[in-house]
């Protein structure tokens, strides 16, 4: 008999006079170290955690509500929207939303993977926004102002007609009661499923901004992350201020775009609002937590 099989037969009569226990201990302990009570398991709740895509750095919502959606490791300003714009800069959050009742319609009746207007009542099924701005009314530190703000989570928060007429009528409130008029950039640009109607509010929104500036009634422009396309070739850049969020992308077409058209490296931090401002398009940044406060100083300083 060769030696190997020597050997074989050597270790199968060993296993054979082990005992059943001793020789499925191996399994007992791989199971044992994979096999948990359900009972026993805790399941983590859908959005109680979060992770900063700049550093990483993970923590609870509530920490980062905390901190007004602003990484406390990097200072990176997380993307909100509307209710939480105006939870931060309204005096304890009371605000009067106004134009509600104007809602996108298909009137194109466009078609791409579905229809305009089946994808307007998937959006009005599963959120409470009504359309890609929200305008309220109200105070910040005591002051009075109206904010336009857009949400991005609304396709894109895309300029439509929608979006053109709720500014409109915000301006026309604005000069009626001599109130200064803030718009919270957040767009992607001009929405295509409205064609020449979502075109047509580049020119009409600047328009009636030429009134304000007529009646000498202050508009701000804030510029957050993204504004691009035609809001910013606009009316995002036609504000008496043009301030920021700090690290916010701005520009017309996005930095992919512009470095496959013109075959060359674009400068680092390229359409940063860090960049903007010193290139003399912003005039100044502002952080989210010193937001109000600094707002609160400029409307004195308009009164006056």
């Amino acid at each position: 008999m060769a030696k190997h099989e020597e050997d074989f037969d050597a270790n199968l009569a060993g296993e054979e006079g082990q005992s059943e226990e001793t020789k499925s201990s191996w399994f007992k302990r791989i199971k044992k170290g994979i096999l948990t009570s359900t009972a026993e398991k805790k399941e983590t709740p859908e959005g109680l955690w979060t992770k900063c895509p700049e550093c990483n750095y993970i923590c609870t919502m509530n920490e980062l509500r905390e901190h007004l959606f602003v990484c406390s490791k990097c200072n990176y300003h997380h993307r909100i929207g509307s209710t939480e714009y105006f939870e931060i800069l309204f005096d304890e959050g009371q605000m009067d939303v106004m134009f509600e009742n104007i809602r996108s319609k298909d009137f194109l009746h466009f078609t791409d993977l579905k229809s305009y207007e089946k994808r307007l009542q998937e959006i009005w099924a599963k959120t409470d926004i009504t359309d890609s701005i929200r305008v309220a009314s109200g105070k910040i530190n005591g002051n009075q102002i109206v904010i336009a703000c857009m949400d991005f989570e609304f396709i894109g928060g895309s300029l439509g007609s929608v979006m053109g007429e709720r500014i409109a009528r915000a301006v026309d409130f604005c000069l009626q009661n001599q109130t200064p008029l803030m718009i919270i950039c957040k767009s992607g640009g001009a929405r295509m499923m409205e064609s020449a109607f979502s075109l047509m509010q580049l020119a009409k929104v600047s328009g009636k901004l030429s009134q304000m500036t007529d009646a000498k009634v202050p508009y701000i422009s804030f510029l957050t992350d993204p504004s691009f396309g035609g809001i910013s070739a606009s009316f995002g850049m036609l504000g008496d201020l043009n301030i920021a969020e700090p690290g916010a992308l701005i520009g017309f077409a996005g930095p992919r775009v512009i470095k496959e058209t013109i075959k060359r490296d674009l400068p680092e931090g390229f359409q940063r609002s860090e960049f903007l401002l010193e290139h003399g398009f912003l005039d100044f940044i502002i952080d989210r937590k010193q937001l109000k406060e600094r707002l609160g100083t400029l409307l004195v300083l308009f009164k006056n």
